[in-house]
């Protein structure tokens, strides 16, 4: 009986041990971040996952050319507004939508889609898309280790590694 108490308490122990340094080896997801403001009088809110450089190659690399990127990691990335806006002189209904993009070195592909609730861009569908818009990225005026997004008076921007990516909203 003494032996069958000590296996058991060994067997938790390892058990124990196995778990946690299983959960202590599970690769860390890219924290989620949000940032709101008032462009016109339309309140914006986009929520992405805010994933970090790495001293990775990120633009045609990790992010590729010429697909579908959910502009954030993990989850997809949502833009909201509360009211009607044009972007980039195109009109979007009041609402809640993924933000997709496919980006090429000289000129992005913007996406608001209907589906707002994805993972990724795995179940993406082109035809739920609210709206596409083209813009051109830029140099960024520092290096971001992080992805973050701005909001202000004229738009929004996508700011990651090198590269901003503004998007003009009335």
């Amino acid at each position: 009986m003494k032996k069958t108490i000590t296996a058991g308490i060994l067997s938790l122990i390892l058990s124990f041990f196995f778990s946690f340094n299983a959960k202590a080896q599970k690769p860390i997801e890219s924290p989620r971040d949000s940032v709101s403001g008032k462009v016109g009088n339309a309140m914006i809110t986009i929520n992405y996952g805010s994933p970090s450089v790495k001293a990775r190659k990120i633009w045609g690399d990790l992010v590729p050319y010429g697909k579908v990127w959910r502009t954030g990691a993990n989850e997809a990335t949502t833009f909201t507004t509360d009211k009607a806006i044009e972007v980039e002189g195109k009109s979007l209904p009041a609402g809640k939508y993924s933000f997709f993009a496919i980006p090429s070195e000289k000129e992005w592909t913007i996406i608001f889609n209907k589906t707002a609730k994805q993972w990724g861009a795995y179940d993406y569908k082109d035809k739920e898309d609210a709206l596409r818009v083209n813009v051109k990225p830029k140099k960024a005026s520092a290096m971001s280790e992080r992805l973050k997004y701005t909001v202000n008076s004229i738009g929004i921007s996508l700011i990651w590694e090198n590269l901003e990516v503004p998007v003009s909203i009335k």
